[in-house]
């Protein structure tokens, strides 16, 4: 199902029409409406939807917002200004894709379908808990906020939540955070990086998700 946001009822009922006679079922809302629904609906409903589409409403940067809180099912933005800022901004708020219009169904229908591709194809992050760490460099979130590091301890976070439930080594994360061929920093400076990050971890958290054993490594998990 494609969901279309529009605040023009013409927009909607064409689009959900196009949709139609390509075989692909529609539902049109009202921005307003959406922004209930979306937050409200059931997982099951929401798993529904192939992909939404964006077009003229006062919440565009919104919206993409409240979908991204439940789904990472395509989000596309169809603009009518030609304004690099305004798809700049769109982009910023969470749509996967601009489009101009005018635009064919059949093209919405093939964008959605290589965003799903990639998605599906590359997972950027992972979750312990309310812990989100990143694959492409970018600082880590937790409770849906950002939680800056720098950037020796936001890779030791990122190398214990893709190693969760498992015990690593000083010497492993050490490895792993300078490489194996590095002579010139010593192996007990990760000891120095990971007591700073638990630290920031207890402070956000409440408490240190990190257990450590002698001997034995450290680790994290979320029962």
């Amino acid at each position: 199902m494609i969901v279309v946001v529009d605040e023009r009822e013409l927009v909607k009922e064409g689009y959900t029409s196009l949709f139609g006679r390509e075989g692909v079922p529609s539902t049109g809302f009202d921005p307003k409406e959406f922004g209930e629904w979306v937050a409200t609906a059931a997982d099951t409903d929401i798993d529904a939807v192939e992909a939404f589409l964006i077009g003229q409403t006062g919440r565009a940067l919104e919206l993409p917002r409240a979908i991204r809180e439940r789904t990472t099912a395509p989000v596309i933005a169809v603009s009518d200004q030609h304004s690099l800022e305004a798809t700049l901004a769109l982009f910023d708020s969470g749509v996967d894709d601009v489009v101009r219009k005018p635009v064919h169904p059949r093209e919405i229908l093939a964008r959605a379908a290589a965003i799903r591709r990639r998605l599906k194809a590359i997972s950027n992050f992972t979750d312990v808990g309310p812990i989100r760490v990143f694959s492409d460099g970018r600082d880590p979130e937790i409770h849906g906020d950002i939680f800056p590091l720098p950037r020796r301890e936001r890779r030791i976070l990122e190398y214990l939540v893709a190693n969760r439930g498992r015990r690593v080594s000083k010497t492993q994360i050490f490895n792993a955070i300078y490489g194996i061929f590095d002579e010139e920093v010593e192996e007990n400076v990760v000891e120095s990086h990971i007591s700073k990050l638990r630290k920031k971890l207890r402070k956000k958290l409440g408490f240190d998700p990190v257990d450590s054993k002698r001997f034995l490594g450290y680790c994290i998990d979320w029962n």
